[in-house]
């Protein structure tokens, strides 16, 4: 990336001053340290996953871009002045937070740098709700390119769009103009720290808080922005939207929403889809057509119009852009099919929400699926744990399987005493049909020797990149 004639309000505290990132190949701090380091700042930083040797091209590329990697073991630390940037999940035992603290390091959360940024941008677009964000970000920021608005764009998965040569891994984009346009998360209350010019809300269900707290920090983060987009089809969403002083509404069965769909003209197919997008307010109808299947991915599609339209792109520049939107990395990504016709799909799904969405658009077509599932952490599966089984025994069918690993675990001291097999239990109660394999390793080998022609297999799950060399690798071992 080049550095940015703008953002021009970004705070020269921002860019003046060296940055350290704790675990930099994080989804969440990738992008962020590739926005810094294109404005020019200092940027180093450390990682787990390249101590233990994963994922080492994309740490050989951020060292191409400038970036400066250091062991996890402190020794990246150097002196007062940098910022050490780490999520709350770091715990106080990792060396570069007990150096920081030594040296008495100032500490930003991810959120807050995030934050920081975002509220420093003439015009802010922040992406929330349980599902969605990051292919709305991506669909919104390149809707916006395509209009000539030069936007910086942070996401959090590879937008495809705007992979190169140069760029494999393009979780972020600095344009050089005045947009700034975000997925927000509420799983941590950080939502608060955001101010936006657009809101945008897709949808509120269970996920890291309970509803009556995931109600107030939604219906605040509606409640700052001057202008929101939000979907009518969801109920919790709508309800927020008394907390909002002007809004552009979506949604795909609400015959209130300002930007719809014609009754009757969706046409979902295996890889793509295809619908009349109804703009209420003056009667016009545009062709829609997406690279991307699924319902879901057609309420995205409409969010991101609501949100260009906010910006004043018209509905008919948003729709025409959307038609040449590639999608996103890891959200139904066809991995490819084996010889013997058996395909293997790339998912993120790891929230109830999620999954449902990409085993509904599986099961919209005929085929056995085969899904896996690698839960995100132990502290999630505590937490959704009996949603996900419900989730996973509901949407498939009798013939369909369901493999569970054990969760990520990259190290720390989190309580691993509940695990996948309760899931798996859970899932047989509810009448699916589950397996719990410990290893992913033999949760795959035990997949290959299964699949049969016309099998789809999804490999679904977050916060591990190597998810994907897994599914290519399933997919070698495919008949």
């Amino acid at each position: 990336m080049t550095p940015a004639d703008t953002l021009a309000d970004t705070p020269p505290a921002l860019t003046d001053r060296p940055w350290f990132f704790c675990g930099i190949g994080g989804s969440g701090m990738l992008p962020l340290a590739l926005i810094l380091n294109g404005l020019g700042a200092e940027i180093a930083g450390s990682d787990r996953s390249r101590d233990q040797g994963r994922s080492a091209a994309k740490f050989d590329w951020l060292e191409r871009q400038g970036i400066r990697l250091f062991p996890q073991d402190g020794s990246g630390i150097a002196s007062a002045g940098q910022v050490l940037v780490a999520s709350a999940a770091v715990e106080d035992t990792v060396p570069e937070m007990a150096r920081a603290r030594a040296l008495g390091c100032e500490r930003m959360s991810r959120a807050e740098l995030l934050a920081a940024l975002f509220n420093a941008a003439p015009h802010a677009i922040g992406i929330a709700g349980t599902s969605g964000k990051s292919t709305v970000t991506g669909m919104a920021g390149w809707i916006l390119i395509e209009a000539g608005r030069d936007p910086t764009i942070m996401n959090g998965a590879v937008m495809k769009n705007l992979v190169a040569p140069d760029a494999p891994f393009a979780s972020a984009r600095v344009g050089k103009g005045d947009v700034f346009v975000s997925e927000v998360d509420e799983s941590d209350g950080s939502i608060a720290l955001y101010r936006p010019e657009v809101a945008v809300l897709l949808n509120v269900s269970l996920d890291h808080k309970s509803m009556e707290e995931l109600r107030v920090l939604f219906g605040d983060f509606l409640a700052r922005a001057p202008r929101a987009a939000v979907n009518f089809d969801d109920a919790e969403a709508r309800a927020l939207t008394v907390r909002s002083p002007d809004v552009i509404s979506f949604g795909i069965d609400s015959a209130e929403a300002a930007i719809g769909v014609e009754p009757g003209s969706v046409a979902d197919e295996p890889i793509g889809l295809a619908a009349t997008v109804l703009d209420r307010r003056d009667g016009s109808r545009h062709a829609l057509a997406l690279r991307m299947p699924g319902r879901h991915n057609l309420a995205n599609a409409l969010a991101a119009i609501a949100v260009a339209s906010a910006c004043h792109v018209p509905v008919a520049d948003a729709v025409a852009a959307l038609a040449r939107f590639e999608g996103l990395a890891r959200r139904f990504d066809v991995v490819g099919s084996s010889p013997s016709g058996i395909a293997v799909i790339d998912d993120f799904g790891h929230n109830p929400e999620k999954c449902a969405a990409t085993l509904r658009t599986l099961k919209q077509h005929p085929g056995r699926v085969i899904a896996f599932f690698q839960p995100h952490g132990y502290g999630p599966l505590r937490q959704m744990g009996a949603q996900l089984a419900r989730t996973f025994a509901h949407e498939l069918g009798p013939e369909d399987r369901t493999f569970i690993c054990d969760p990520v675990y990259f190290g720390g001291t989190v309580d691993r005493s509940e695990g996948s097999e309760r899931i798996v239990g859970l899932i047989r109660e509810a009448g699916g049909a589950a397996e719990y394999v410990a290893a992913r390793e033999e949760c795959g080998e035990r997949i290959a020797a299964l699949a049969r022609p016309g099998d789809r297999i999804v490999v679904m799950g977050a916060r591990d990149d190597t998810l994907s060399a897994f599914a290519r690798d399933l997919l070698a071992a495919l008949p």
